[in-house]
Order: C-alpha cells, then structure tokens, then sequence
C-alpha cells in the first residue's frame, strides 16, 4: 500500500490522516453509492452517513480519517436534496470533542484572534441544498494562510478542503450543500452585499471559489460548520463552526400591562418573539410573550388586534413578505389555541417595508425583526 502522508489534523484529541490505496473501503462505497444513484429516479433524497467507511478509531478513542488522492478518499455523504430539512441529516453516534472541535491544521496558525474568533451569538451564511439561508448561535471562526512562511507547511486548497472532510466524517457529519455561489443562488438570496452582512470569515460567495457546507446533528444540537477555500490571493483557507441555539435574551418582554399602556398611548406595540430561522415556527422561549398578550386580550374583551409581522431587509424582498405573513398568522394561531376569539384577530405580513430602524447595522436590522400589534378600532 502506498502511504502518504498529509500532516496531522487534530480534532482537540487527535485525527491522524492515514493513507490508503487507490482502491480501499472508502472509494468501494463510493462506487456503490454512485451504482445505486443511477438506477434510483431523480428526485430528493436521504443518505446517512457511516463513519467506519471514512475513518478507523486510533487506541485512544479518536478517528483517524483515511485519505488519498481526489478520486479515492471518504468523506461525509452528500445529501441531493433542494429544500434541505436538517432532520434529514442522521444524528451522530459519536462521541463529539468540546467545542468547536478542531485545532489548526500542522502547520498553521488561525489568524484570528480574541472576539475575532470566538462569538458567544452571531449570525452566519451557509449554503444548505441549492439555497442560501443564515443560522444563529455560537461561533468560531478560523482564517488561514495556506503557505505558511514561518512553519514552510504549504496545503494546497484541496488538501486543506479534504483534511475537514475527512475529520468531520469522522465525526459522524453530513455534507449538506448541493451548490456553489452560482448567479441563480446569489439573486435568490439578495445579492452579494446581502451575502456579505452575515460572511465573517470566508472566501467571497463567488462561483470561483470553493464553498461546502456540513451538519453534525446530536439528539439536542445542530453544529454547522463551512470551509472554503479559493477566490483570494494569496490562497487562504477559511472555516465557521456554528452550535446552532436562539439568543439569551439580557432584556425583560413587555408583560400585559406595558402592552396595554403602549396600545393606549400609540395604537401599536412591538414585540420581539423568537421564531425558528427563516422559519414561522414560535420557539419555546416566545410562549412567555404569547401568554402576556392572550392576558391582555383577556382582561379587555373588546379589545381587537392586527398581528402585523416585519422582517429586515436580509434576502429577497417577495420571500420576506411571505415569511412575517406566516410569523403573524404563527401567533394568531397561537392565541386562538389559547382560547382567544379568532373574529378578535387579524394578522398581515409587511417584511421588509415598514422599517423602524436603520438595516445597514446589527441592532437596526434586531430591531425591525417585529411583530406589532395593532389596536383595530
């Protein structure tokens, strides 16, 4: 068997790059996953991933993800899907490091420091299926020189790109995108500048470069993680693990009180729930908020309202409309199945076109993120 090696790529413990043959269990999958592809009608579909076919447990516990050249190494599964569902992607069985899981490559050294690379909640862009969509939560982020001067370790972009591969394998992840940042891709979600709000550390979302995004699901957690190579000089390699959760919030909600002074004295009040990105689905921290206002409807019975749904100016303007008319309805659905008189309530979704602050910065774009209650007359 020849045997080359890649360099060490340590996953907190350690993930050795072992070698293999041209033809080994990793590429026989492969082939047999590429047989059973052309006999199956086109159309989405679900492909777990099996660690063991990209990776062997070392003595200590740890995966040593096996690679070769570009026709003959393992890697996550990739899922041909459109619409990407993450529960499509199967929950790992493995035993996962501490957050967010991988040291530098031998070699090289992350050119981001501090808050630069660590962020207790951002917001960041991924491509899952064919589209483009943002996740929220805690992230890392690590920047690198391919050619290192100090070290003289140079990684081509594909050695860097496959050494990620092969350890988040190994980690029971799932390749999840089906594209690159092709023109159709871009415009759907808004345009570069619109990209670029939520790209903290990775190479432009231009077709020229290399953009792969991956899921590691747990029975309780989503980690979302891209690498990317490609698109700058001198050629730089870039990776974003993403623990995907909703905010803790540092502020209080308005309780039925402070609603009922804010409709009196304005006709209109702003409330701030969390829904599931991109998504009409009131998360679990937003049922506080749900019962204070069905509290205000109670203690008025000839109280109407508009549920009115905002958005920021993030991604396409049609798609915007259509999500805060589903986050609105979300909430009158919500108050109805509290017991509230649906003929009390309306509900309309303006996404981005009644903005209350500026969208060019983070706090502007939090803040007409909103659903309003409007008093009807």
């Amino acid at each position: 068997m020849g045997v080359r090696t890649l360099g060490l790529f340590v996953i907190l413990t350690t993930v050795a790059l072992a070698g293999c043959s041209k033809k080994d269990a990793a590429q026989e999958a492969r082939d047999a996953e590429a047989q059973a592809a052309a006999q199956v009608p086109a159309g989405p579909a679900t492909m777990s991933s099996d660690p063991g076919d990209s990776a062997m447990a070392t003595t200590d516990g740890s995966a040593a993800a096996a690679t070769d050249n570009l026709g003959a190494q393992g890697g996550p599964a990739q899922l041909p899907v459109a619409d990407f569902d993450a529960s499509s992607v199967t929950p790992t069985s493995a035993a996962l490091p501490p957050f967010p899981f991988f040291k530098d490559p031998e070699g090289l050294k992350n050119n981001l420091e501090g808050t630069d690379a660590s962020k207790a909640f951002d917001r960041h862009g991924f491509i899952a299926g064919n589209k483009y969509v943002t996740q929220e939560g805690r992230e890392a982020l690590f920047q690198y020189t391919l050619a290192n001067p100090d070290t003289g370790r140079t990684y081509s972009e594909i050695e860097f790109m496959r050494n990620y591969e092969n350890a988040i394998a190994a980690l029971g992840g799932q390749k999840i995108s089906a594209v690159g940042f092709t023109p159709e891709v871009a415009a759907a979600a808004g345009g570069r500048e619109q990209i670029e709000k939520y790209w903290a550390a990775a190479s432009p979302p231009v077709p020229e470069a290399e953009h792969l995004t991956y899921l590691i699901r747990t029975a309780d957690k989503e980690y979302w993680i891209h690498v990317s190579t490609g698109g700058i000089v001198p050629p730089m390699g870039f990776v974003t693990v993403l623990e995907k959760q909703a905010m803790k919030s540092s502020l209080g909600f308005l309780d039925a009180a402070a609603m009922k002074k804010e409709l009196d004295a304005k006709g209109h009040v702003a409330l701030y729930i969390n829904f599931d990105t991109d998504k009409a689905t009131l998360r679990p921290d937003a049922q506080p908020i749900i019962a204070e206002v069905n509290k205000l409807l109670t203690s008025d019975p000839s109280l109407k309202l508009s549920i009115e749904g905002h958005t920021d100016n993030t991604g396409g303007a049609d798609h915007n409309r259509e999500l805060a008319t589903a986050r609105a309805r979300s909430v009158l659905g919500a108050l109805v199945g509290l017991g509230v008189d649906a003929s009390r309530l309306g509900s309309k979704g303006f996404g981005p076109d009644k903005p209350v602050a500026d969208n060019s910065t983070d706090a502007g774009r939090a803040k007409n993120r909103r659903v309003e209650l409007v008093k009807v007359n």
